[in-house]
């Protein structure tokens, strides 16, 4: 495959509410990392992969709705870490549903040692995958999860 057709493989991550307080927020749970950190991270791994990334934040439900929607012919695959929203959102769980983007799931927390409301995700059922409880190696793992997925079933 040339560069310029690897090129055209592009890739949404979506950061749900509250992550932009990482680096602050809970250290001990999320870690030490700041969003832009991880932005940066993957950035730097989305060019030695030859794709393009867009990155997209919000602590509004319907802006990650809309940024999904808006994927549709734009984007090859998404990686979403929809924070709280994972336990709560039919809606994003919806938009994946329907947009038919192959998604991986991912979490700095393993979701699944925390409180209980935290271990149902309306995202797993629609994901290609989930990745939790690496840090913020979770985004990177679930790049790599996600590319090597969309190129294998390209």
């Amino acid at each position: 495959m040339s560069t310029q057709a690897l090129r055209e493989l592009s890739v949404l991550v979506l950061h749900g509410p509250n992550l932009n307080l990482l680096g602050i927020r809970e250290p001990g749970i999320y870690g030490s990392v700041t969003l832009e950190g991880i932005n940066c991270l993957l950035r730097e791994e989305s060019d030695e992969l030859g794709i393009s990334i867009s990155i997209v934040q919000s602590n509004h439900e319907g802006v990650l709705v809309d940024s999904i929607h808006e994927a549709l012919g734009k984007h090859q695959g998404i990686l979403i870490n929809a924070g709280a929203y994972t336990h709560t959102s039919i809606a994003i769980r919806d938009a994946l549903s329907a947009v038919k983007i192959p998604t991986v799931e991912v979490h700095l927390s393993n979701i699944y040692q925390r409180e209980t409301f935290r271990h149902h995700s309306y995202i797993a059922a629609v994901a290609v995958g989930q990745i939790s409880g690496f840090g913020a190696h979770s985004y990177h793992l679930g790049l790599l999860a996600l590319v090597n997925h969309l190129r294998t079933d390209l």
